[in-house]
């Protein structure tokens, strides 16, 4: 009878507790059944119940604690934990191995290398170190990643290779009694003749003259020249420099850092502001070119640093008796721009990155799949960009905070809980403003191009465009993909 009285004890007990738990309604995570930190998720599969354990703990309520040398990643910057037989020698003990990425070095890919250690920039670039990779400033008119490439070739104002239907100016002078043409087709150095050089019109109060190279060209700098007419030499003191991809929208080249209280060479001909200037002590302000002294003899200026464009207006500022000139354009073609733009040495920074909408593991905020994840190799339990939605809405987007050259972009995908994700398709449109897109079309110019993306989570798949566009802002569009939209990436181009 005594024995019997415990069963029936131990039956109340049990019963107990299941009408505590049948209290919450069948909502087992109401009460948190995780332990250590645990996140009760429900409804997931045949489970009433799942726990998302939080680092370093594992079991079905999270109650036991990881074993390995390897979890959690004890390596920093992405490096891969490799575990090993644990050996002994002295005092040291071992039991893994930390592969570092490129440009991280120690025990645990704790030391970012300083890449510009061993002056990789060439003819006085200045070099930047970066999280895996450097970047060199180029003095004017050397190029390349290095600063190892010369952009000196003469562009063909003198030799003729720019014809006369590319240059356009504000106004032309009609000299004796108008049948003289002093038209921007003869602005070419060295152009010889009673009528050689371009003139603007005495009335014309903001003159410009303009060559389109039909075609994005790097230019390193200028050589202008004057002329004389009637006897009388003309030239141009001082002048600015304009530049456009379109023809349309320009910036004029300048000058940054400048301090108001110190008079550069060439603002000789202007009045230096004093100390007592309320401007502040550094700004941006328009470069003025020093130019000619008299008619004949010519003067080289560079551009610090080379300047990309389809498009380049001299504006004269100060002009001698008229605006004469003649000129050559100094420059080179683009080429050899495929170098990485930074997202995964995350020259480009989390705040460039940017996406329609980012995906929440089973809807918890640590397990976020952000924009700024999107970078190439990445690592991590959530070590991509996903969108929230299934559908081709859904983008990224990278701003390069000033328009570049971009010639291609490599993809990949990344795993979700062992669930292979990836874009299998998709589309590319770029942007100068980030409101007006164009997107990437096919060679013959009328479809838009649909390039061929990933086919599982981890290889890299390389797609060039052809041509290469310019554009500050990029967006990837996915088009198609496998289980969800998954996305990490790294964008190929020059800082042109």
């Amino acid at each position: 009878m005594r024995y019997m009285g415990n069963f029936t004890f131990l039956h109340l007990a049990i019963f107990g507790v299941l009408l505590s738990i049948c209290s919450v309604k069948g909502n087992y995570c109401e009460v948190n059944l995780c332990d250590n930190g645990g996140t009760c998720v429900m409804a997931v599969g045949d489970d009433p119940f799942i726990c998302i354990c939080s680092d370093g703990f594992a079991g079905d309520t999270c109650n036991l604690t990881e074993t390995g040398p390897c979890s959690p990643n004890p390596c920093r910057n992405d490096g891969s934990c490799e575990a090993i037989s644990p050996t002994r020698r002295g005092d040291v003990f071992g039991e893994y191995l930390c592969r570092c990425q490129p440009g991280f070095d120690g025990a645990h890919c704790q030391i970012n290398v300083n890449d510009c250690a061993n002056q990789p920039c060439k003819n006085k670039g200045v070099c930047r170190d970066l999280d895996g990779d450097y970047t060199c400033q180029c003095p004017s008119p050397y190029v390349g990643k290095q600063c190892h490439l010369r952009c000196t070739a003469l562009l063909g104002m003198e030799g003729g290779g720019i014809l006369a239907s590319q240059l356009s100016a504000s106004s032309i002078h009609y000299g004796v009694m108008g049948l003289q043409s002093w038209g921007p087709g003869l602005a070419r150095l060295n152009n010889q003749g009673i009528v050689n050089a371009w003139t603007s019109a005495a009335d014309d109060r903001n003159p410009w003259i303009e060559v389109n190279m039909g075609k994005k060209m790097r230019m390193s700098g200028i050589i202008t020249q004057g002329a004389s007419r009637m006897g009388t030499a003309e030239y141009i003191k001082a002048f600015k420099i304009a530049t456009s991809f379109d023809g349309s929208s320009y910036s004029i080249l300048r000058v940054e850092g400048m301090r108001h209280d110190k008079c550069d060479v060439q603002w000789a001909w202007l009045k230096c502001r004093s100390r007592k200037s309320r401007l502040p002590a550094m700004f941006t302000t328009s470069r003025v070119f020093v130019a000619n002294i008299d008619n004949e003899s010519t003067k080289t200026n560079l551009f610090e640093p080379p300047v990309v464009a389809q498009y380049i207006r001299v504006i004269p500022v100060v002009c001698r008796k008229a605006c004469t000139l003649r000129m050559e354009l100094v420059g080179c073609e683009l080429n050899g721009c495929s170098e990485p733009m930074g997202m995964k040495s995350r020259l480009v920074s989390d705040g460039q990155l940017t996406a329609s909408s980012a995906h929440r593991t089973w809807g918890i905020d640590s397990f976020t799949w952000h924009p700024q994840f999107a970078r190439l190799d990445k690592q991590g339990k959530t070590n991509a960009w996903a969108a929230a939605t299934h559908n081709r809405s859904e983008w990224i987007q990278v701003d390069l905070e000033k328009t570049k050259r971009i010639t291609g972009i490599i993809t990949q995908g990344a795993k979700d809980f062992g669930v292979m994700q990836f874009v299998s398709m998709f589309k590319v449109a770029y942007s100068d403003d980030g409101q007006i897109w164009t997107v990437v079309k096919e060679q013959n110019g009328f479809k838009e191009q649909i390039f061929l993306g990933n086919v599982d989570n981890n290889s890299h798949k390389k797609n060039l465009f052809e041509p290469a566009f310019y554009a500050r802002y990029v967006r990837v569009v996915p088009w198609e993909w496998h289980e969800r939209i998954t996305l990490r990436m790294e964008l190929l181009g020059c800082d042109d």
